[in-house]
């Protein structure tokens, strides 16, 4: 039977392996600058046919952490990394950055095919935490599908004793269509590279397909069907929302897919409020 083996780097990441294979890599104390918000990240995410899926810090956007959760502007504290977008200048680099500082596990498993990854972790700007966080990530193999998941559950409670505001570059910034926040996945570039071959594609629920109708629209789901360079192996990515629809943000020239928790609007968080995130993420080799 198939089975997750587990190895934890102390105070730096831990990784799972199927068979003699690296599925995943999890950096919860990176080493990134502070102006890339550090944040913990999954780097590689690999296909169960080995094939990398992430990408981490892209020379367009370095801050773009592979696959991690993000909030892009908590009452002028940037947590999503790079320059923040703000009227009336737009996007500008400023000295705004927060950081997720990991404070303990509560649970590092692996038996069979599931494994489970929870911790605690702050959410800080400068000597202020503004949020407490109790992850739980939960790995899942079913090899005989070539497939296997991330079940990602995340409680942030607002310990700020005040009032937080959450926005995006849309929101904050007029910059129509930028929604990003929530968690994000940035794919390895070729995935979504089409070529005019029109099973690479994004398609989401309601029969939604191509990028100009997913981006924005509001489905539980949403997939992409990618290719690799190298091996040509083809991948599906499925992404779901397991609390009902949200509105997607989808990009295809750098391949970025993000939940935003907030869509068109700020979204006020009073004290002692928790915002609730819980997302699948599903890759499958074809």
């Amino acid at each position: 039977m198939s089975s997750l083996r587990l190895h934890h780097e102390t105070g730096r990441a831990v990784s799972l392996f199927h068979g003699g294979g690296l599925l995943c890599r999890y950096v919860y104390v990176p080493e990134t600058a502070a102006n890339e918000s550090p944040k913990p990240y999954f780097h590689p995410v690999n296909s169960l046919a080995g094939d990398t899926l992430t990408n981490l810090r892209p020379n367009d956007h370095p801050w773009h952490h592979a696959l991690s959760l993000t909030l892009n502007n908590v009452s002028g504290a940037n947590f999503w990394g790079g320059p923040t977008c703000l009227k009336p200048d737009g996007y500008k680099w400023r000295d705004d950055h927060g950081v997720q500082r990991h404070v303990a596990w509560t649970k590092l498993e692996a038996a069979g095919t599931r494994a489970t990854l929870a911790h605690t972790l702050e959410w800080k700007r400068l000597a202020e935490i503004l949020f407490t966080e109790e992850r739980s990530l939960a790995v899942n193999l079913d090899a005989a599908a070539k497939a296997w998941s991330i079940h990602w559950r995340s409680r942030l409670t607002n310990v700020s004793g005040r009032e937080l505001s959450l926005g995006n570059p849309h929101s904050n910034g007029g910059l129509a269509g930028s929604h990003y926040t929530g968690l994000q996945f940035r794919g390895a570039r070729e995935l979504l590279d089409d070529h005019l071959d029109p099973t690479i594609k994004v398609v989401a629920e309601g029969g939604l397909e191509g990028i100009p109708a997913v981006h924005g629209a509001a489905a539980r789901w949403m997939e992409w069907h990618g290719q690799l360079d190298g091996t040509l192996n083809r991948v599906v990515l499925r992404f779901e929302n397991n609390t009902g629809p949200l509105h997607w943000f989808v990009r295809r020239n750098y391949p970025l897919a993000a939940f935003p928790v907030q869509f068109s609007e700020n979204l006020a968080v009073a004290a002692g409020a928790a915002l609730n995130f819980d997302h699948t993420l599903t890759f499958t080799s074809l």
